[in-house]
Order: structure tokens, then sequence, then C-alpha cells
């Protein structure tokens, strides 16, 4: 997993050596093992490696002849990858392994450009954000770039269009600090962020910053895009009938398949364990395809016994044969930690799971390792999230729509109007999955895996554990797993006030001490009572910063920071405006951090 950029200028031009230059410093995080370069004609592109699969031979840039013209220099495709391609052993032998010139799994894909052209990412299965530049595409003289990201948004792909021609990179950061892009902040994002966490479609939060959508591939032409193509994450159709232990059966090949793939490295790798039906799934499947005992690595927080799992995910892990690595995060932990967290976060998603990333990311890379595999994927495929089983119930029972409610609604914090629109993006993601043939269920599952998970969950991960030079590999979100999921019957997902029924039931019988019927509160950080403790000394310098004075109603703030402790609305609802606070002053303001929160927050320099 590595940290990718690059420009296609509009006159024709190489790109500047210092733009080049600027966009490696700002991914050298993402890439510590190595760094490469490329620069012909028009297009400049570079590159950040974290080396995983051909430690030696694996150097990006990586090149491909163009049909016949192996011996022409500029008949030369070059290809530069944030990618882990799980099939790259099968396409090798499918492609031929004459042509190859590296053991790297980024290598395929330039081949099956030279054969299928822009349809090459249809047949690529694992995580991916490609560039790729053809110098002599066609018969013309005219070259072209493309630029491809996975079906699921695993890994991030941001681009700017401008006078100047097309840029891209892994963060919108690194655009910035080229002076590609502007720092500043689009304000219907900023509504969506503030009301979900999160924000939505292929817009960021910047004003000029544009994601290449999950699955989208794009062809630019002299520093313009002149093509989008779109490769689907979720087939369409009802869900076809299939007994439970069909079903089963079915679900336990997928699993092996998913989690034998995702573990091909030349590195070792470990696990982040919670204790959850996810984590405990893969965990039970890396035990059977380990020989040595599995490294699972788990979160607690010492004092907040109702939001501790570890002694669970300590049974878990003993039953399994692994070997537990308890991480600690305290209170201190999040005053110190987050500041450095929002800044990681430059796409921004103020979701609490952060911080524990975040640390464990930090005690894997401490460990000496660089993969860790993650249960992300798993409510959003099998149906596991209360807010599907509140949305199926009738309204006289206590049944509402998913995110009916924004996060500061009601609470008289913003100025009128400045959360005006925070729900067209998930309307529009809504209104996308209906008239699909899909169930309700499974229309609320596609909604979520358009933004939700590649914007919140995926990007959590991939900004917390690059940040340390760790790269997260996520098993469930694979093609083969998804088709099976998303196709099950729902009551194959949601049955007796329970998601995820099919895997609980396999995971009863591989597993009995992961309890997975038991009923169990989601992993969720003590974030209320930290706050609430320190509520009058940190409302005020909340209050102050320029991001919130331009919109929060005078005198709001500190009493929301006061119910932190009580109100778990208002704790998110806090916990939300401070992650805004630290992220605008360190992406917009361009202030770095200062210390821990308390001195960042206080300082005005």
């Amino acid at each position: 997993m590595c940290g990718m950029a690059g420009v296609m200028t509009a006159d024709g031009r190489p790109p500047e050596d210092r733009v080049l230059s600027a966009l490696t410093d700002a991914l050298a995080h993402r890439g510590p093992d190595g760094r490469g370069r490329y620069v012909a004609g028009d297009v400049g592109m570079v590159h950040t490696r974290l080396a995983i699969i051909d430690l030696q031979g694996g150097t990006q840039p990586l090149y491909a002849a163009s049909g016949d013209e192996r011996d022409d220099e500029d008949g030369w495709i070059a290809l530069v990858a944030n990618a882990e391609i799980y099939n790259y052993v099968e396409l090798r032998q499918s492609l031929g392994e004459r042509e190859f010139a590296t053991g790297s799994d980024c290598e395929p894909p330039l081949h099956l450009y030279a054969r299928h052209g822009v349809d090459f990412a249809d047949r690529l299965r694992g995580m991916y954000a490609i560039a790729l530049h053809d110098p002599r595409h066609g018969t013309g003289e005219a070259g072209r770039l493309l630029l491809a990201r996975d079906p699921f948004g695993i890994k991030p792909l941001y681009y700017v269009e401008g006078p100047f021609g097309l840029a891209f990179a892994s963060e919108p950061a690194a655009l910035i600090a080229a002076g590609l892009a502007e720092a500043g902040v689009r304000e219907e994002a900023r509504a969506e962020l503030l009301q979900l966490q999160f924000t939505t479609g292929a817009e960021t939060i910047f004003p000029c910053v544009r994601r290449v959508l999950p699955g989208e591939t794009l062809v630019a032409i002299g520093g313009r895009i002149v093509e989008r193509h779109r490769r689907p994450a979720l087939s369409e159709g009802a869900p076809k009938a299939v007994s439970e232990e069909d079903a089963l059966a079915v679900l336990d090949a997928h699993l092996d398949d998913s989690v034998r793939l995702h573990q091909r490295a030349d590195v070792p790798y470990a696990m982040f364990l919670s204790g959850g039906i996810d984590s405990s799934v893969l965990l039970t499947v890396m035990r059977r395809l380990n020989p040595r005992p599995v490294l699972a690595f788990t979160a607690g927080f010492p004092g907040a016994s109702s939001h501790d799992e570890r002694a669970h995910a300590r049974v878990v892990a003993q039953s399994a044969g692994a070997e537990h690595v308890d991480v600690e995060v305290t209170e201190h932990d999040f005053w110190r930690t987050l500041p450095a967290i929002a800044a990681a976060m430059d796409d921004p998603a103020a979701d609490y799971a952060v911080v524990p990333s975040y640390l464990l990311a930090a005690q894997v890379r401490a460990a000496g390792l660089k993969v860790v595999l993650t249960g992300e994927g798993g409510d959003e495929l099998f149906g596991g999230y209360g807010r599907y089983r509140r949305a199926l119930r009738p309204r006289l029972l206590g049944g509402r729509p998913m995110r009916a409610r924004g996060i500061l609604d009601g609470l008289g914090i913003l100025r009128d109007g400045v959360d005006a629109g925070w729900r067209s993006g998930i309307d529009a993601a809504e209104a996308a999955a209906r008239g699909t043939g899909w169930t309700p269920l499974q229309q609320m599952q596609a909604a979520d895996c358009a933004d939700w998970l590649p914007n919140d969950l995926l990007a959590k991960v991939d900004r917390c554990l690059m940040a340390h030079g760790v790269e997260g590999r996520v098993p469930f979100i694979d093609a083969a797993v998804a088709a099976f999921a998303f196709g099950l019957p729902d009551e194959l997902k949601v049955r007796r006030g329970l998601g995820k029924r099919v895997l609980r039931r396999w995971l009863e019988a591989q597993l009995p001490a992961a309890r997975p019927f038991a009923r169990k509160r989601g992993f969720t950080v003590p974030v209320a009572s930290w706050l609430g403790r320190r509520a009058a000394e940190l409302a005020p310098l909340v209050a102050a910063q320029p991001a919130l004075e331009a919109i929060s109603r005078p005198g709001s703030v500190a009493p929301l920071f006061a119910r932190a402790a009580t109100d778990p609305r208002a704790a998110k609802a806090a916990w939300t405006l401070l992650f805004y606070v630290l992220w605008h002053r360190r992406h917009v303001l361009a202030r770095a951090p200062a210390g821990d929160v308390f001195e960042t927050l206080a300082d005005a320099a």
C-alpha cells in the first residue's frame, strides 16, 4: 500500500519538478520504503512505497509494452498504484508468465490494459487506486491518462481540474500542499459533516477537489477528463431463495477464499479483534489458514467498564489460540493524540473510532508489522446495523427512516441556514437504490455502501493506518463475498431482532466462545465521559475557534458541552464540533498541532 499522485498538463509541457516534489513529500507517510517518479510528455507521476509484495522488485512506476512496440521507448505504458491486487497470481497465470518483469501484484493491470483497454479494471479483485499513462494511445500522438478506483472505494483517489490541467493524489492534502487546490470549505459538505459525521458523493469538503467515485475509471487527454466508466459494486435484482444450511456452506467457502487471498503478502500480518461478530469471524478463518497463532490487537478503555470489550475479546482470542495484544486507550491518549488524528483525516470523518484505530495502528507498527486485517464491511453486506431494523419496523412500533435526524438537529447550536441541504447526498443515494429490484433492506445496504462505507469507515481505516505506514485489509469487502452476502434473502440477514443471521450461525458452529447470539453493545469509545470531565475548560476554547464562530449561535456551545456527560445526543454533538474545529484548524487554516487538544486550541499562532 502506498501513496501516488501526478499531473497531466493542459499545454503539453512536462509538469514542474517543484510540484511533483511537493506531492511526493506530502505523501511520504504513506510510503516510507521508497520513492519513484515518472515523467513523459505532458504527464508526471510520483509514488511513495510501502513494500508488501515483491519487496525488492516491486518498485514503482511499473512499465509494460504497448502492443508490439517493446523496442520503442515511447511505446511503453506506465503505472503507479496504491493497491493490493489479491488475484495477481491467477492473473499472471492467465496472462502468461513470460510477459512479466517483476513479481509485483500491481504489474498485471498493465498487461490487462494492453489487452483490454479501459475495461482492464473489471478483471481485478482487490483494493486499488491506479494511475496509468499510455503515451501513444491509438494512432494519434496524444497520450491518455487513466485513473481507476475499486468498486467499494476501499482505496482513496482524488483529483482537481484547473487551467493547468488535471492533477490527482491519494489524499486531498497533497494537492493542497502542491498548490494545485484551494484549502477552503464547501458549505454543503460542511453541513453534511456536522450532521452526518461524513460527506457524500464526488465532491469533497474542499471546493475544487473531487473524488474518483468507487468503481470509476476516468480517461483524460490533454489535461481534461473525456470519458467516465463505472464498475458497480453490487449486482441488481432481488435475493434468490436459498436454505440456511446451503447458505452456511457457501459462506464457509467464500470466507476461506477471501481471507486466504487477503493474507497474500511477503511480510508478516496481524488483525484487529474487537470481540464482535465480524472480527471474530475473521479470527476463526485466519486460525484455520495459519500454522502459527494469529496475532490479534484489541483496543480497550480502562476505567470505562461499560465500554470495554477486552475481557470478551481475550476469551475469543484464547479460544482461537491467538496471541492477544491488549492496547489501552486512555483519556490522556485521547487528549494527547486527537490533534494529530484530525490532521491525518484530511478528508474528514468525525467517527469516534478514529481514536482507537489510530492508536492500534501505532502499536502494530511498533511491533514491526505492516499489514493488518480488519472487519469493516460486515454490517453493510450482512445487514448488521440497528438502523436497518428500525427502518423496517412499522412507524407505530418505533420505526423510522435511516438518518432521519441530524446530529445537531434541535440543539440550537447552528445559525439559520448553516445546515441547509445536509441530507441531499443521502437522498440521492437512497433514490439511486430504488428501482433496482432490491428489497427495502437491500436498498438501505446499498445506500450505506455508496457513501457511509467509503467516506466514513474506509476513510478512517485508510488515514489512521497509513499515518503509521500500516496497510489495512478488509476481507468482507471482497467482490465474491459481497455478491454472495448482498444477494442473500432478507431473513438470512435480519431475524428476531438481530442482524447478520447467517454470520452468527456460522460463528456459533465454528467458535462457540464468541457467543454470537448474545446481545452486545456496539464498539463505543467513552468520549461522553471524557468530554464531560473537562467541559468547562474545553467549551470556551472550542467556541472561540474561527471555524465555529461563523456558524454557531452565541452562547450555545458551553451548555452543550456541560450536558455531554449525561446526554448522549449532546455528547455526540460536542464531539463532532470538537473534531471539526481541530480539522479546520489544520486543513483550512494550515496550523499544525501545537501539543494536546487544549494546547492546540489555545494556540492562536
